[in-house]
Formats: C-alpha cells, structure tokens, sequence
C-alpha cells in the first residue's frame, strides 16, 4: 500500500490538473451523444466549465472564455451574440466602479479612512477590534476584499505589537513590525507562497482567486513565507490568541463588507447581469435597493462576527486576562501609535480631496438614478430622448475620465505658488493608465462575462427551463425553508469555488426555479448571491482568508472552527432578512408583473 501511495503521488499527483482537462470532457461526452438536443449539449459545456472552475484546472479567466468557441461549434449560439454578453453594461459598471476604487488606493484616502476611525473608535482591545472590523467593512464595500484586508493587516500588527508590549517588555528587534506601513504601501502588489505545514495554496492560486474575487492584493513589497509568519511573534498563547481573533475578523468583515453595495464583489453584479438579460421590464434591483436591503443585514453580521469571535477567544464569562483588560498605559501607548502614523500622512492633499469629491458623487448618482421611492434622474433623459435608458454605466463612466481629467495637484496659473523654484510644471491627473492597467483584474471581467455567456446559453438552449421543471419538486418545502436550504448549500459550495464562478453557476438556475414553483426570482437570487461571500472556513475561500492565513500562519483547525459557525450565522441572518426587509423592499410576497410576462414569453 506504501509503495502504490508513493507511485500515486510520483506519478499521478503531479499531472492532476492534466488528468481533469483531458479525462473529464470525455467521460462527459455522452451526454450530448445519447441525448442530442441543444439543451444537452449546452449542460455538456456548463458542466465541463463548472468543474473547471471548481478545481481550478485552468485559470479561471481561461475556463470563461470556453463559451466562445464551444457554443459556437455545438450549435448553442453563435460566435456574435456570444462574443455582445462578454462586455454588457454589468462589465462597464464593474470596471468604472474599480477604477474609481483603485483611485482611492493610489491616492492613500483608504489609509487615512482607516486609521482615522480605528483612533476615534477606541483603544481597549475588543473596541480596536470593532475599529478593525468597521473600517474594514467599509472599504470593503467600495474596494475590493482583497486590497482591503491587506491594507489593514500591518495596521492591525503594528498595533498588536504595542498589545504584546504589556505582556513582554522588550519585544525581538526583528519581530517588532514585519510589514512596513509607508505612505506607499498600497501601490504594490504582494505575493503570498506555501505556508508550510499549515498549507494554504501557493502564491500563483491566492493572485489567481484574488483576481477572481475581484481585486489584487497590495502591501510594500513582493513576501515570501515558509512555516514562519509574516507578522509578529506574539509572546504567548493568550496574545496569540488575541492575534489570531484580530486577523479573523479583519478577514471576517472583508468577505461580508462585499455585500453592501452592488459593485462590492462579483455575485452582487451577477444578479443584476442575470435579471437584465432574462427580463425586459425593471425587476426593482438597482445600487439604492441593493444597498437599502444588504446594509443592515451586513451591519448585522459584523456585530454577530465581533460577539462571536469574543466568545470563542476571549470566554463569555471568562475571567478577563491581562491582555484584555484596557490600562492607561496601554491605551495611551495604542492611541500614539495611531496618532503617528496618522500624523505621518500629512494634511489631506488636494489629490486626496478630489477623488473623494468625485467618490462621494459616484455614490450619489448611483443611488438616486432609479431610487422607486421617488423620479430618478435618469428619467429626466428617458422622457427628453424618446426612451433613452441611462444605466449605471454611464455615471461611473463619467467619474472615471474626470478623474482622468482632473490634476492632482494645483501647481499651475494662479494657483501656483510665487516662492515655488524652477520653471512651471503640468500636473499629473488623478489617475493614470499605468496604474488602472497593473491592478484592474481583467480576469475578472472575463470570469462574470462567461457567466453571462453560460446563462445566455442555458436561456436560449433551453436548459435553464428544463432544470426549473426538474426542481418544482422543491414545491413541497415551505419557501422559507428552501431559501435557507439554497443559501446554506451556496455558502458551502463557495467555501471550495471562486465567488464570481458559484453565482454564474447557481443564479441562473435559481431564476429558472424560482418561476416554476410561482415565487419571486428575487427571493430565492438575493440570498444566494450574498452567500456567495459567506466563505469564512478555509483558507483558500477568499483572499482576505488566504491573507490573514499566511500573514499570521494560523492553524487550519482555528480558521474552520470559527468559520464554521460564522457561516451558519450569516445564512440564518440572511434567511431572516429576505423574509422580511426583503418581503417589504421588493414585495416577495407576490409574483411581479415583470415576471409573469417573462413567463409567457418564454412559453
């Protein structure tokens, strides 16, 4: 047995991801052989693209592209209406968003929202902890997860460490602060490798799932990491106990902050994708009821995540340690810290406050396009224009090339200073195109278009309707049931698959099923794409996972136990929260006209 092991992991192991690309299509083959109808042999390529995905047997922006030439040559649909799906007005919404949050990365705002509110939010431990999880829940929401959680991770080690200090006084020089945090650390990308006996993935598979999760990682400078961690060494177990609940729920609150707004992470905008091309009349889904519905439901779970990770590191009532306890000593010494590295990113610079300015008009044009409570801007064109629909494309379009437009700095004309030496100098815009280019993850942007591509199939093939008659089966659950039964097999999958690629997959489907057993598409679509970022147990879920994994080199056994039950909390906050904010926001508890004429068409 010893020796056939060993000839399986010399000889087999290595050439696994060949295995799957070649043995898989041809054990699948006979599905589109035995049953030669389009709708099988679109199952034929989803099935195929689905276990691609899930193994990661090729990089996921790759698998996505396996639409362009597979329905084509199948007969599905051809290469033109295929090709339309791959840049729909979802993508530019995406990118606009990310281009404008990768602007507020260049510039360091995110930085200063950061440190601003952990200094004001308090210094005892369990109130630092609430500052890390609130600011990163923010950011979260606007920039990716990734970029996020490893801004925040020298932030919270650096803090840490002054922590540690009550405990021992003198600290190794070499363990003092393993992460610079410069006024540039956000400018660069971050390489995470095997972390030894604890194992997350290598580096090529955390860059290739941050891309798919839709964002890259950042920090000062390209780490490796073996068995030894990348932050530092706390002193004993209670601190690193306290470590490892403070890296948790900076993770914690990255997946979830994701799900606040409608371009937090790929899922979000896969509903909306998906709802687009499978209806014609408005479906009530936009950026404010997106938010209205998914803000308190992810304030929720941040408070229930702090509550949670307390109880299980700190005891409920548990005699508080001496790390926990709050001393002058210690909160002074905290508080000077993130005074200083406040203080060290000078006064806000006119940078700074454009792209905040033009951050904040995003945000509201966004919001008040199509609010349903009241006329949304947007129709002012539509009646001026004969139809004309403005989408939210277009503002995050428009923001983007004033940023483009609009100089960093004012050097020129008037506002030149007279004392400045040396001859005039043009400044440089707020943006520039080296820098959207190095961090906009393009394959991200082919991973939710081959989503679209793979529903469009589906749609037009015929499968999606054949799948929604199988599932009528699930009639005989009350409703509330199969939505939680929905989002916890979500959150699960999801654990194993990239966010953007379970969505793709599942929402579809779930659209399909939600019209054959006569129920709102939105009820049964919300909670699983929000589930989408409910991913807390593995390391390689989530790169805010793999991050904090690697940065602290965790155990495997404490990320799964905390996560474990994190994911059951969140879907049963969100089971709770469709069931009733949703039931109000978007009237769940009838079928909408937009879909009963969707219904017929179809038929």
């Amino acid at each position: 047995m010893a020796s056939a092991g060993g000839w399986f992991q010399s000889h087999i192991a290595p050439y696994w991801r060949s295995l799957v690309l070649v043995v898989l299509p041809l054990l699948l083959l006979p599905l589109p052989v035995v049953s030669a109808t389009s709708a099988a042999r679109c199952g034929y390529v989803i099935l195929i693209m689905a276990a691609y995905w899930m193994t990661e047997a090729l990089p996921l922006a790759v698998t996505a592209l396996i639409p362009v030439f597979a329905f084509p040559l199948l007969g599905i649909l051809s290469t033109g209406e295929c090709c339309l799906v791959y840049m729909k007005e979802t993508n530019m919404m995406f990118l606009g968003g990310l281009t404008v949050a990768i602007a507020v990365e260049h510039c360091n705002l995110h930085k200063r929202i950061a440190l601003f509110v952990i200094l004001n939010v308090g210094q005892s431990p369990r109130r630092l902890m609430a500052g890390f999880m609130l600011t990163t829940m923010f950011l979260s929401m606007w920039i990716s997860n990734t970029a996020s959680t490893a801004m925040m991770v020298p932030i919270v080690d650096a803090i840490l460490v002054e922590l540690y200090a009550t405990r021992s006084k003198k600290l190794p020089e070499e363990n003092a602060t393993a992460i610079d945090l410069s006024a540039n650390s956000g400018q660069n990308q971050l390489e995470l490798s095997p972390a030894g006996e604890n194992g997350v993935t290598d580096g090529h598979n955390i860059k290739e799932r941050a891309e798919a999760e839709g964002g890259v990682v950042t920090t000062t400078e390209v780490v490796t990491t073996k068995s030894t961690s990348l932050t530092a060494t706390p002193p004993d177990e209670e601190c690193r106990a306290l470590r490892d609940m403070c890296f948790l729920a900076t993770a914690y609150a990255a997946n979830i902050g994701g799900t606040g707004s409608l371009t937090g992470t790929g899922p979000n905008l896969v509903v909306k994708g998906v709802l687009a091309s499978s209806f014609s009349q408005p479906t009530g889904l936009n950026f404010a009821t997106w938010m209205a519905f998914n803000v308190p439901g992810m304030i929720l779970c941040v408070i229930l995540a702090w509550v949670w990770l307390q109880v299980l590191f700190m005891g409920l009532f548990r005699k508080k340690s001496p790390i926990q306890q709050s001393t002058p000593e210690r909160t002074n010494a905290v508080r000077k810290l993130i005074r200083q590295k406040y203080k060290e990113l000078g006064p806000m610079t006119h940078h700074e406050a454009t792209v905040l300015t033009l951050f904040i008009i995003l945000v509201l044009l966004w919001l008040f396009r199509a609010p349903e409570f009241v006329p949304g801007w947007s129709a002012w064109f539509k009646d001026a224009f004969e139809g004309i629909e403005v989408d939210d494309a277009t503002p995050a379009m428009l923001i983007v090339t004033l940023l483009f437009i609009l100089p960093a700095r004012l050097n020129f004309w008037c506002f030149r200073n007279p004392k400045d030496p040396g001859p005039p100098q043009p400044s440089p815009a707020c943006m520039n195109w080296q820098v959207v280019h190095e961090k906009i993850p393009w394959g991200v942007v082919l991973l939710l278009g081959g989503g679209f591509a793979m529903a469009e199939g589906a749609n037009k093939s015929g499968l999606s309707a054949w799948l929604g008659d199988q599932l009528v089966a699930f009639n005989v659950m009350p409703k509330e049931a199969i939505v939680f039964v929905v989002s916890l097999m979500t959150a699960m999958l999801t654990e194993v698959a990239s966010n953007t690629a379970t969505a793709s997959i599942l929402l579809p489907v779930l659209k399909e099923m939600a019209l054959n057993i006569n129920v709102n598409p939105l009820y049964l679509m919300l909670p699983a794409a929000v589930c989408c970022s409910y991913a807390f147990m593995l390391p390689v879920a989530t790169p805010p996972n793999a991050i904090v994994f690697s940065a602290a080199n965790m155990k495997s056994a404490d990320m799964m136990k905390a996560g474990f039950l994190m994911n059951i909390i969140c879907v049963v906050v969100i089971t709770v929260m469709i069931n009733t904010l949703g039931v109000a926001l978007f009237d769940l508890q009838h079928m909408p006209p937009w879909a009963n004429s969707t219904i017929s068409a179809l038929n």
